[in-house]
């Protein structure tokens, strides 16, 4: 089996949805129970995968047994396997910059622990800074209002942490700010931003006749440069160059849009193979 890793950088809002109400937001995004962080279900990003697959192989019934042998039916496993789409970079105000990449050592280690489930080279170690302190380039100051919290500067990023991160933007022109824009702070403290930074939108209905509303509500989501990954577990060669084929290979695009608001043009990711 070849286990190969997507980065995923949202080119438009994405809604990964919950389907369910949290508080004052109606719909809120999907969450990991244990953390709080804003993740897609694999289910989700096979989904979508799929259902690229079968637009672009056509609709014969050769064409039909093939996506059933890679994607697998109700009642039969295929030869891809999909991990949630799991965060990594978020990005957040500044009063620096237009905004950071935010992140922290518990996200980058276990980026490191996925990286290596699939054979490639870990990330360099990480000393998390201390309570509203971050690590980032001089050019950000050494106090960085991030919302409306402060934190002062603990030094610089990890050597080779950003070149261990740019492969997972691909080809994407968004990799040139990486080295400028990338912030690290405590565990605790993304946290926070993680639960309560994210985009919010009032979504309404409208009456045809009279334009009157009838029906409001409040909608979370990633905003555009949120940087995800997933792990795509392919039982054989012939599975993962299926996967390139649909999305690097020749007439193949680097793009997937999935989760909700698809009429309204959210729910883009620019994908890349990291390590190919």
């Amino acid at each position: 089996m070849k286990t190969l890793i997507l980065g995923m950088l949202a080119e438009t809002h994405v809604h990964p949805g919950a389907g369910q109400r949290e508080g004052a937001v109606d719909l809120p995004v999907a969450r990991e129970r244990t953390t709080d962080y804003p993740f897609v279900p694999g289910s989700g990003v096979k989904g979508a995968v799929r259902e690229l697959a079968e637009r672009t192989l056509g609709a014969t019934e050769d064409d039909a047994q093939r996506i059933t042998e890679l994607y697998g039916a109700p009642s039969s496993a295929g030869s891809l396997s999909f991990t949630d789409a799991r965060l990594l970079l978020l990005p957040v105000r500044s009063l620096a910059t237009a905004a950071v990449w935010l992140t922290c050592p518990h996200l980058i280690e276990r980026y490191g622990r996925d990286l290596g489930r699939a054979g490639l080279d870990e990330v360099p170690a990480i000393e998390a800074p201390g309570e509203q302190r971050f690590l980032g380039p001089k050019s950000l100051g050494e106090r960085l209002f991030l919302e409306e919290r402060l934190f002062t500067r603990a030094g610089e990023l990890p050597t080779g942490l950003v070149d261990a991160l740019r492969p997972l933007f691909g080809d994407s022109p968004a990799a040139a700010r990486l080295g400028e824009r990338l912030v690290i702070v405590r565990d605790d403290d993304f946290a926070w931003f993680a639960r309560y930074a994210l985009p919010v939108h009032a979504r309404n209905v409208l009456d045809d006749r009279t334009k009157i509303s009838t029906n409001l509500w409040y909608e979370e989501s990633l905003a555009p440069d949120t940087l995800l990954y997933t792990l795509v577990v392919c039982r054989d060669e012939e599975a993962a160059q299926h996967l390139r084929g649909l999305f690097f290979g020749e007439g193949g695009r680097p793009y997937l849009q999935l989760g909700g608001n698809e009429t309204v043009g959210q729910g883009w990711f620019h994908l890349a193979e990291v390590g190919a």
